[in-house]
C-alpha cells in the first residue's frame, strides 16, 4: 500500500482532485469527523494531542487493471467498501477512490481512513486475537500481525476480482514466497472441505488452520532464535526442542542458515 501524495495548486496548496468517489461507513447521519468526535466523547478517549485518532490505509491497484481487467473507479470503490467492512468492522470510516496517483502512473487508488475507536461490538473474526479487536470503545491495533493480515486480504481480494497483484508477503520480508502462499491457500481449502464433512457427521475437527511444512519449520526456527544469541546456541537448542539438526551441507543448511543470518 504505497504512499499517495496530494495534488497541489500553482501556489503549493492542496486542492481537490477533478474526479473521485467518496462514501462513509458506520457514521449514521453524521459526517465522519462528527462520528469520530461523538465516539471519542462517549468513551472518553483520544483527548490528547499525541493520541492516534485515525488510521489511513491505501490500496493501489496495478495500472494495467483498467485496460486488461476492466477496473473502473466504481468497481474499485465497491471493492474498497467491502474491504473496509470485512477488515475494520465497527469503525467510522471514509472510503475514497480516485483514478490516478500523484505520479500519473494511471493506477486507481482507494483510500480508507478509519476512526481509531470502534463504535459498536462486532462478531469476532479469525484475524482478531484479543477482545479489544472486536469490543466497542476499543482502539484499532495497527500491529505487525494486523498488517500481515491486511496484505493477505489485499492479495485475496485481487485474486477473487481477477485483478493483477504483487507478492505482498515476499515484498515485506515475511520470508513467505508466492509459491508457498498459494500452497497454504490450497491446503486450507482442502482442510475446510474435510472439516465440513466431519461437522456434518457430528464430529469435531482437530485442526482448523492448515500449515505448510516450511511454515512449521519457520516457526520452530523463530521460537529458538528468540532464546539464543550465537549460532552454536541456536543449533543446540534447535536439536533439543525440535529434534532438528543443522548439517554442514544438505537441505537443512540451505533452509536454516539464510533465515538465521537474515535475522541476526
Amino acid at each position: 500500500m504505497p504512499p499517495c501524495l496530494p495534488i497541489l495548486d500553482e501556489k503549493g496548496r492542496p486542492k481537490l482532485r477533478d474526479s473521485y468517489l467518496l462514501d462513509t461507513l458506520e457514521c449514521g447521519e453524521s459526517s465522519f469527523a462528527m462520528a469520530c468526535l461523538i465516539a471519542n466523547r462517549k468513551y472518553g478517549k483520544n483527548g490528547g494531542r499525541e493520541d492516534v485518532k485515525t488510521h489511513h490505509y491505501i490500496v493501489s491497484f496495478d495500472p494495467k487493471d483498467a485496460v486488461e481487467n476492466g477496473l473502473t473507479m466504481e468497481r474499485a470503490q465497491a471493492l474498497g467498501l467491502q474491504f473496509c467492512k470485512d477488515n475494520f468492522p465497527g469503525h467510522p470510516a471514509i472510503v475514497c477512490t480516485h483514478p490516478d496517483g500523484h505520479n500519473s502512473a494511471g493506477n486507481i487508488h482507494v483510500h480508507i481512513v478509519i476512526g481509531s475507536l470502534r463504535v459498536r461490538t462486532v462478531e469476532r473474526q479469525p484475524f482478531m486475537d484479543k477482545p479489544c479487536d472486536w469490543e466497542a470503545g476499543k482502539k484499532h491495533r495497527c500491529t505487525s500481525s494486523m498488517l500481515r493480515h491486511l496484505r493477505i486480504a489485499v492479495m485475496e481480494m485481487c485474486e477473487q476480482a481477477d485483478l493483477n497483484q504483487i507478492d505482498l508477503l515476499e515484498a515485506q520480508g515475511d520470508h513467505v514466497s508466492e509459491r508457498e502462499y498459494w500452497a497454504q491457500r490450497r491446503g486450507q481449502r482442502r482442510l475446510d472441505h474435510a472439516n465440513a464433512k466431519l461437522a456434518a457427521e457430528g464430529q469435531q475437527p482437530t485442526q482448523t488452520i492448515y500449515q505448510t511444512e516450511l511454515d512449521k519449520l519457520r516457526k520452530q526456527i523463530y521460537s529458538v532464535l528468540n532464546k539464543t544469541t550465537t549460532f552454536e546456541e541456536f543449533s543446540a537448542l534447535l536439536m533439543q526442542e525440535h529434534g532438528l539438526a543443522i548439517a554442514v551441507a544438505g537441505v537443512l543448511t540451505a533452509v536454516l542458515c539464510p533465515i538465521f543470518a537474515a535475522l541476526l
